[in-house]
């Protein structure tokens, strides 16, 4: 019953990462904490999403945007650290419930649709954000979100170059969690076993993703959220 929900929880996140070129940790993440202990699910997030990022790299390299991929990649080698040390050193409940704020925030930032004008600066400190979110909480979508939403970037551009920007953060936030001695053995047995759910997830999201309806999926997603959010901020108080 364990993996038959997570395989439905990865595969619906998939889905949303291949059609946006966001969302599978920002999906998957809280609802793998209904499942997993909460450094597994950020593991099993993490080594999933490198697949995934991997999967479509054939896709992507023509489209990316190079300059700002480069100061995305800087800012989360400056932001990784940052992450780790939280991972390392706040217990379960204080994750779960950054997490579930995370998400709460997120959502009310994108729903009253809150506009950044770009700038080098700022694509630095947002691939900061995501750098140390990743490492920490194994979430590096949300400050990139926020930051391009209603960006002049096309959405091809904006797709291909925030998961190649992914796959980087990834790997250096697994790299420092392993190094650490976080990783074990069942977790990546775990991302093993659900390997099959992602790949269809992306599979399908690739054929919907230019025959979705971006808006409405996206406005069911962000119900989701807010009601994951304030379960694990309500779980994690009534924890502690």
């Amino acid at each position: 019953m364990e993996l038959f929900a997570a395989s439905a929880i990865v595969m619906l996140a998939a889905i949303l990462h291949a059609c946006t070129g966001f969302g599978f940790s920002v999906l998957a993440t809280p609802f793998l904490l209904l499942v997993y202990d909460t450094s597994d699910a950020i593991q099993i997030n993490i080594a999933l999403s490198i697949l995934i990022s991997l999967f479509l790299m054939p896709k992507l390299v023509a489209d990316v945007d190079k300059p700002l991929l480069g100061r995305l990649i800087l800012g989360s080698l400056l932001g990784a650290p940052v992450g780790i040390a939280i991972y390392v050193y706040a217990n379960p409940d204080q994750l779960r419930a950054a997490i579930g704020v995370l998400l709460l925030v997120f959502s009310v930032l994108v729903l009253r649709k809150l506009r950044f004008a770009r700038s080098r600066r700022r694509d630095l400190m947002t691939g900061g954000f995501s750098g140390a979110l990743t490492a920490g909480l194994g979430m590096p979508g949300p400050p990139l979100m926020v930051y391009f939403a209603g960006t002049t970037l096309t959405p091809s551009v904006l797709r291909s170059t925030t998961l190649v920007c992914f796959l980087v953060t990834y790997s250096i936030s697994l790299i420092l969690q392993i190094v650490v001695g976080s990783s074990s053995l069942e977790v990546l047995k775990a991302a093993l076993f659900l390997t099959p759910a992602t790949a269809a997830g992306v599979v399908i999201g690739q054929l919907l993703f230019r025959r979705l309806d971006p808006a409405g999926f996206m406005k069911l997603i962000h119900g989701l959220l807010i009601v994951t959010g304030a379960y694990l901020v309500i779980g994690a108080v009534m924890a502690g």
